[in-house]
């Protein structure tokens, strides 16, 4: 195998293709990189759960293939002067050479390298790449991570007449966020389930302003954009029918800018701690939430100005949990909705479309 390439455009391909390598294996090829010299230069990853793959512009001299270990091979690369980088192989042995810079190190048989799974397409759909970046970012945050209901460590995808809704949730509040899409392949509506481990490194490989494209096959979803792939495996099971979960016919509607009660929490959270946990109460009154917690180490208190009358409504939060939905939310003027102290509290955009729901449980608090 021999071929020549662009410095930076190597070492760039390298970092994202071992997002998707195994950190440690029984199968040490796993914990390496494929490089493949056909009519392009492809570099892969894969732990058997997600699989990166990225073509790079280069010189073919010879084509072949082989594996390489990704932590050093990424390394060398990068350490290299700013120049072409020579890459030639003799059986195993490998010869890098950039500028005065020079490598020999041995790689492994790619017969040991595991195929990456075909995705045979069933429905597709395509769009821009800061949409789908912004859907995943600000549902992320809400997907389970208890391995007992596995089906809810992933997102749902849903694919409608209307366009691509993403929900996520872990028993303790529902992220959902709503876009239109470029175009669509395959059956009217479609759904399906992504593990959150991979849309985590989708959510990273989406930084340009391209089209993405997502295939959905029988086991095994599609991520295509520019030079880059990304496969997963579907989550399959019965996933939360999160229509009739969100409460909608709310008594109490307030609303609030959200950088203003998210600067109220983040000081009253100031007291609490891993070790010291305690809920934020909250009382929503006419043009005012009060905001208060007590941990072993003292109280905190803060005052927030709303659009409304809360009626005295009190309801306590897991801090975090709140901060999360309201840091996600992409609006700058937020509408909350409860029925009660004990009822999931609804945060909605308060002007516009409401392209995304966010839904926190509460606590239940002690008497004072």
């Amino acid at each position: 195998m021999k071929f020549s390439c662009e410095k930076a455009l190597l070492s760039s391909a390298i970092s994202v293709a071992s997002r998707a390598v195994a950190t440690k294996s029984s199968i040490p090829a796993m914990e390496g990189i494929l490089v493949e010299a056909g009519d392009t230069l492809r570099l892969t990853g894969y732990n058997l759960e997600t699989g990166i793959q990225v073509t790079v512009p280069a010189e073919i001299g010879e084509k072949g293939s082989l594996v390489l270990s990704a932590r050093l091979f990424g390394e060398i690369i990068r350490k290299m002067p700013d120049d072409v980088v020579a890459f030639s192989s003799q059986d195993y042995m490998v010869n890098i050479q950039c500028g005065l810079s020079k490598f020999n190190i041995l790689g492994t048989d790619p017969e040991e390298f595991p195929e990456l799974p075909a995705v045979d397409q069933q429905n597709a759909l395509t769009l821009g790449q800061p949409t789908l970046r912004s859907m995943i970012g600000q549902t992320l945050f809400a997907v389970s991570d208890n391995e007992s209901r596995p089906i809810h460590t992933g997102s749902l995808f849903e694919v409608d007449e209307n366009g691509l809704t993403v929900v996520s949730v872990d028993g303790y509040r529902l992220a959902l966020r709503h876009e239109g899409v470029e175009e669509k392949k395959g059956a009217d509506s479609f759904s399906f389930v992504v593990p959150g481990s991979a849309l985590g490194e989708v959510e990273k490989i989406c930084s340009g302003e391209e089209s993405v494209t997502i295939t959905q096959g029988a086991r095994h979803i599609m991520f295509r954009t520019g030079d880059t792939v990304l496969v997963c495996r579907r989550l399959e099971g019965d996933f939360l029918a999160y229509r009739n979960a969100i409460p909608r016919n709310n008594t109490v509607k307030v609303e609030v800018e959200a950088r203003t009660l998210l600067s109220s929490i983040e000081r009253v959270s100031l007291i609490i701690s891993e070790k010291l946990k305690s809920p934020l109460r909250c009382v929503f009154e006419d043009g005012v939430v009060s905001i208060t917690t007590k941990t072993a180490i003292g109280d905190a208190a803060d005052q927030c100005v709303i659009d409304g009358d809360g009626g005295g409504l009190e309801i306590g939060f897991n801090n975090k949990y709140l901060m999360d939905a309201i840091k996600a939310a992409p609006a700058e003027k937020l509408r909350m909705e409860f029925t009660s102290g004990v009822a999931p509290c609804v945060i909605l955009p308060a002007e516009g479309e409401e392209n995304f729901t966010y839904m926190v449980l509460p606590v239940r608090l002690k008497a004072n």
